[in-house]
């Protein structure tokens, strides 16, 4: 099929280098898809005809993970929560004054743990790197819990579902592509979903802080 013959003359090399680059740039608190991308091209690698590791997979989301928050980490440090004042202005979907403070509740209550399992949240994920450096987490720690986060995800992620393409590959044969369409929509799915979750989360948060600003104003 057509389809087989066009994933057949991509290069392992530029899978690596796109799952590396797409989970870093998101990692730095940009809103890009690095779970999708990572779940693709997990999948790929069940391809066996495709040459395409599993284990580089994994090792090129956790740099990306690990390197992205970290110069994330950087900016926040350098630039404060005045960064997400910024940001809030021009991308509101993503970093409103409610979808901050989500996180920065989750940050201040749990700490190291909202960064490891930061990565695994859609919400928690563009704000782990940026956000822990604006609040001052000393990097040594923000460093352990990023790099173990990040390695857990990554590969675990990638084992699963290659092992999912393997039974895929098995039983649809010559029409596995059909797995892969079906990752990416689920993924797609999920990422709408956790969207809608995090923007209720958001608006609620924002009420309660409006319904403290008008108690404030009555007791004055």
């Amino acid at each position: 099929m057509w389809l087989d013959h066009l994933l057949q003359t991509i290069p392992p090399l530029t899978v690596y280098l796109l799952v590396g680059l797409v989970v870093g740039i998101e990692s730095l608190g940009i809103p890009l898809p690095g779970e999708i991308v990572l779940v693709s091209a997990a999948l790929l690698s069940s391809r066996h005809e495709l040459a395409v590791s599993p284990v580089w997979i994994a090792v090129a989301g956790s740099a990306g993970a690990i390197i992205g928050d970290s110069i994330g980490y950087a900016v926040g440090r350098r630039y404060g929560m005045s960064l997400f004042d910024r940001l809030g202005r021009r991308f509101p979907a993503h970093f409103g004054p409610g979808h901050v403070q989500v996180a920065e509740r989750f940050f201040r209550r749990w700490g190291m743990w909202a960064v490891f399992f930061g990565r695994f949240v859609a919400l928690l994920r563009i704000f782990s790197g940026p956000l822990a450096g604006a609040l001052g987490m000393h990097y040594p720690r923000f460093l352990l819990a990023n790099a173990c986060g990040g390695i857990v995800w990554a590969t675990g992620t990638t084992l699963l579902v290659y092992a999912l393409g393997v039974v895929a590959e098995h039983w649809l044969s010559r029409f596995s592509w059909v797995a892969l369409l079906v990752a990416v929509l689920a993924g797609i799915a999920v990422t709408v979903f956790v969207r809608r979750r995090t923007r209720r989360m958001a608006e609620s948060v924002a009420a309660e802080d409006r319904q403290r600003d008008y108690a404030a104003e009555s007791d004055d």
